[in-house]
């Protein structure tokens, strides 16, 4: 009996990393590190001074106090201008994302599937064409040799 060699450790780890979807993610991750820093300036650089224009140029300073007096570290505090930012943020990335790659993606790979399915049509038919040819030129040699035999 022979038994079979497990791979090995780093084998695995090979196999692993080889593997494209591990390649695509870790490209994913690096474009999209780089891709929030975008978003950081365009909410930093026009976001919060729109904001700024009707209150504070920084969102982290909007809050609303729960107890009786909230100076420096005493009180408890609602922060809610991080979580309005850190919305805001979220939605300009969401936006930036469906409207430059996935809607232009969709509609790439919808007109690729349309094209594909016109060939395929396009194929049909001339096959379905070629196969009356055929069954013409078959029903026009039999009706020749009908005639034909009679003659004779």
């Amino acid at each position: 009996m022979s038994a079979k060699k497990e791979p090995s450790v780093l084998q695995g780890f090979k196999a692993f990393l080889m593997r494209g979807n591990v390649i695509d993610l870790a490209v994913a991750v690096v474009i999209g590190a780089a891709f929030t820093n975008i978003v950081n300036a365009l909410v930093k650089g026009i976001i919060n001074p729109l904001v700024g224009a009707i209150g504070t140029q920084n969102l982290d300073n909007y809050s609303t106090c729960l107890s009786d007096s909230c100076h420096g570290t005493h009180g408890i505090q609602l922060m809610w201008g991080s979580v309005l930012g850190a919305a805001l943020s979220f939605l300009i990335t969401a936006t930036v994302v469906y409207f430059l790659m996935v809607l232009p993606m969709s509609k790439y790979l919808a007109r690729q599937t349309a094209r594909r399915e016109a060939r395929e049509g396009t194929k049909e038919v001339i096959e379905v064409s070629e196969l009356e040819v055929l069954k013409e030129i078959r029903d026009a040699l039999v009706a020749q040799r009908g005639t034909g035999q009679g003659e004779r």
